[in-house]
């Protein structure tokens, strides 16, 4: 609507000083020609806004001018929780609403509330997804996003490790965990956890429903974390680490490996230390093992170890062909 957009012009002229034509069009998303005509419309109803020409010129406010028109929208005021992840709340559909409610927010604090908000804004940023990962597509998020709002009855059509599965839920929250969103829904009168990047198709019913009383999302998300982590971590695998080892230790298994690296004895001469690490299948733990390479050994359990030779043996042999003929050279070929 113009008048929301002509009150975040106004604020962002308030906030931010000078700004010209082309960077008033691109937070506003609208053109150069539409950014003139909105200035003028400021003008027309008595905002003190100067016109400065030349290539350092711009539009600002008259010296000492402020306005305290900066009425929270319901939904800026329920963007504000987004204000740290500025990346979700656009694929929330949240974007520009955050940002205007942002604006929002800063002009209505005095100059040094102000100043400071805008250094922590400069100096500070959140990036949610891990490294070296692309984030997950996730088509259906802003329908999703919708429904958890207006508590609407999704139909779904949901690809699970052994199939797919139809359903209708009822979308009690999102979260966003490691860069990746879940969707925490009631379906067969049971909560559930669905990856949103997993849902194939997503339609609205036009059903409203009712919010299980006293539902809390954080402590369920936090519970059932809990119980993952407790169903994962199936055994217990004793290692024994090199003084490299040590260090990669948790970088690679995380909190956990901080945990059992706390809990070791003394290292011995060489440096080595043994430590008791939670691990999850013999499958799984035997691939993540091997991430430590040679600064590891796996004492036990005999299961997991004799896994875990089986597959240094498969690696040796695979090798073994390079040790005979070099690159550089090829057999039967003179």
């Amino acid at each position: 609507m113009r008048a929301d957009r002509l009150l975040t012009l106004l604020l962002l002229l308030q906030n931010r000083g000078r700004m010209t034509a082309p960077e008033l069009a691109a937070v506003l998303e609208v053109s150069v020609r539409t950014v003139y005509r909105d200035v003028e419309a400021l003008g027309a109803a008595g905002v003190p806004v100067r016109t400065e020409r030349g290539p350092r010129g711009g539009f600002r406010l008259v010296e000492g001018y402020r306005t305290r028109l900066t009425g929270l929208t319901e939904a800026e005021a329920g963007s504000l929780v987004l204000a740290g992840l500025p990346g979700p709340a656009g694929e929330l559909g949240l974007g520009a609403v955050l940002a205007s409610a942002q604006l929002k927010v800063e002009a209505a604090l005095p100059g040094e509330p102000a100043e400071q908000a805008r250094r922590v804004r400069e100096r500070f940023h959140l990036d949610a997804p891990a490294w070296f990962r692309d984030a997950d597509p996730v088509p259906y998020l802003e329908v999703v996003a919708r429904a958890v709002w207006e508590r609407r009855v999704l139909r779904t059509r949901y690809e699970r490790w052994r199939g797919e599965v139809r359903r209708e839920v009822r979308p009690l929250g999102l979260v966003l965990k490691g860069g990746i969103w879940y969707l925490v829904a009631l379906a067969d009168d049971a909560l559930r956890s669905y990856r949103v990047s997993r849902f194939r198709e997503v339609a609205e019913t036009g059903e409203e429903f009712t919010r299980p009383a006293g539902f809390d999302l954080a402590g369920y998300w936090a519970e059932t974390s809990r119980r993952l982590e407790a169903a994962l971590r199936q055994d217990t695998a004793r290692l024994r680490l090199s003084p490299r080892g040590r260090k990669l230790l948790p970088m690679q298994f995380g909190a956990a490996g901080a945990r059992a690296l706390a809990e070791a004895g003394p290292p011995d001469a060489g440096g080595w230390v043994e430590v008791e690490l939670p691990v999850e299948s013999e499958a799984v733990a035997t691939g993540d093992l091997l991430r430590l390479g040679m600064e590891a050994e796996v004492l036990g359990p005999p299961g997991l170890r004799r896994a875990v030779a089986a597959a240094v043996a498969v690696l040796a042999d695979r090798y073994e062909q390079d040790r005979k003929f070099p690159r550089n050279s090829q057999p039967g070929i003179c």
